[in-house]
């Protein structure tokens, strides 16, 4: 098939590494998004769906509105029979979905309709699902909504993270979208509407979505901490001589005996931070204090003795905020 790839996210790298070693599928072209300024210097650097592209030299479009009508007619122009779409990170037109002959389809990271939206990946593990997948849908103009033609699933384990279920979910993609594919090749594809009253959403992440909250279970502070796990990643504030500053959280191991007032620190030693939650608590073992590196909550320690009685999780007051106007 006459193939145009749509995708900015390291997510769809396996999918567009095998429809470009495929000899069923021509891949006409790919979409991604312009080169964004990274690092402290700001340089420009291409998406690795870019950069794998131009190793095979295929032709590459980086609208800024895919929506545009110059793209429009660029992408009409070489007559797709499908579009795939997999980590866009632009809402496609109307337009654009009515170019291919045959289908246009998204590769979604869960089982639609749970998790519709920009972050299933951290949503599956917050809300404690115990599986998840890659649906292979019909593009419709509404958010994740369009009929589905399959779905491959996959067990979260664990201790797993969203770095981790990030890279099976990708892993498994290729597999979904070669099925979908060959029964559409061989005119069975089904289209199965999607139950929308079961429909559940996962919005934009931003970095205020890691904070801590110690009043949560222990397991729900697991499972927040996994899913933050490597981006935006979960956080509390501890107290030091030069007031409250961010506390980056990367594992723990759950711990049931009662603690004590939620937030509050009841050992601190070569095993880790124990924390106490709202039921249980938590053993911090991988932290990161802003300013310095990732580390273990070990050596975090021999150079930041925590007290017993500590109480985590009181941010610094914004700037003009009334505490600072009574001082």
């Amino acid at each position: 098939m006459r193939i145009i790839f749509i995708g900015s996210g390291d997510i769809g790298l396996p999918t567009l590494r095998m429809l470009l070693s495929s000899n069923d599928h021509h891949v006409l072209a790919c979409v991604t998004q312009p080169d964004k300024p990274v690092g402290r210097h700001q340089e420009l650097q291409a998406s690795a769906i870019k950069q794998l592209a131009l190793q095979h030299h295929v032709p590459i479009f980086q609208p800024a509105r895919i929506r545009d009508r110059a793209v429009l007619e660029q992408l009409q122009y070489l007559r797709p029979d499908v579009i795939v779409v997999i980590a866009y990170g632009q809402i496609l037109p109307g337009d654009v979905l009515r170019i291919p002959a045959v289908a246009c389809l998204n590769l979604h990271a869960s089982l639609l309709p749970r998790h519709r939206g920009a972050a299933p990946i951290h949503a599956a593990i917050e809300a404690g699902d115990p599986t998840t997948g890659i649906t292979v849908m019909y593009m419709s103009e509404g958010l994740d909504t369009g009929d589905i033609l399959l779905e491959k699933s996959l067990r979260i384990g664990r201790r797993e993270t969203t770095g981790i279920l990030h890279d099976r979910l990708a892993a498994l993609a290729p597999d979904a979208l070669g099925a979908a594919l060959a029964l559409l090749k061989q005119g069975r594809a089904p289209r199965l509407p999607q139950v929308a009253a079961e429909a559940t959403y996962a919005a934009k992440l931003t970095r205020e979505n890691g904070e801590i909250r110690w009043t949560a279970t222990r397991e729900e502070i697991d499972r927040k901490i996994r899913a933050m796990t490597p981006w935006p990643s979960a956080y509390t504030f501890i107290p030091t001589a030069d007031g409250p500053r961010k506390l980056k959280v990367f594992s723990s191991i759950l711990h049931s005996r009662r603690l004590g007032e939620p937030g509050t620190v009841a050992r601190a030693d070569k095993h880790g931070i124990l924390v106490a939650a709202a039921e249980g608590g938590l053993l911090l073992r991988e932290v990161q204090i802003e300013g310095k590196k990732r580390m273990s909550a070990r050596d975090f320690l021999l150079g930041n003795p925590v007290a017993a009685g500590t109480l985590l999780g009181i941010p610094a007051p914004a700037p003009n905020s009334p505490a600072d106007a009574g001082q």
